[in-house]
């Protein structure tokens, strides 16, 4: 089994190329996607969350509202860090689980695990390749404000806190840009994965 990490900074494409890996036929593990479960009324990390930053956080479901929390704790890097060591646990143990199981059904599988700090954090020692994905600043500021999610200024905050570029580049296996056309990046994935299916052949 070959395990890639797949990174890249704020609405840089991530998703988009990590689904077209799953296309291909790898399996993919998002890592956003299990921070959202963890957070989830019941799960892992709910209870402390809600301790921690209390209910003014929650919707009137009670559910976790990820953009107030992220708001609460942006900035505020003991408050992050807390948040961290309740969500990052718990988020590595079901990415474990999920790897062992595809490991046993299919040991000849490639796994990839979309996340966006995989560089930051270190993590990224643990995979046999790492693809970072890039495009321009420009786009990424016009992509992370057509979501919605961010104003521009709170999307100019968090590109000033992301790790320069030249670094995440010098640990790179493969570099794919987003920044033309879709049909241009699933050509550069097409490529990568004939790579990677080279290398766990």
């Amino acid at each position: 089994m070959l395990l890639v990490g797949l990174t890249g900074g704020l609405a840089s494409g991530k998703t988009f190329v990590g689904h077209a890996f799953r296309d291909l036929g790898c399996h993919l593990i998002e890592a956003d996607e299990l921070g959202h479960q963890v957070l989830l009324p019941g799960a892992e990390a709910y209870d402390a969350a809600v301790r921690a930053f209390g209910h003014e956080i929650l919707d009137q479901n009670g559910y976790i509202d990820r953009h107030k929390l992220g708001e609460r704790v942006f900035g505020k890097p003991e408050e992050l860090e807390m948040l961290s060591s309740f969500v990052h646990p718990a988020v590595t143990a079901r990415q474990e689980g999920m790897i062992t199981e595809i490991r046993k059904a299919d040991p000849g599988a490639i796994v990839v695990v979309e996340a966006a700090i995989l560089v930051e954090t270190g993590s990224y020692k643990k995979f046999d390749r790492l693809i970072l994905v890039v495009c321009t600043q420009e786009q990424q500021m016009e992509r992370a404000m057509k979501r919605g999610k961010y104003t521009r200024e709170e999307a100019q905050a968090r590109f000033s806190r992301q790790l320069p570029l030249d670094e995440k580049l010098r640990v790179a296996n493969y570099v794919i840009d987003t920044s033309g056309t879709k049909e241009n990046t699933i050509e550069q994935v097409r490529a990568v994965y004939n790579s990677l299916r080279s290398l766990s052949a």
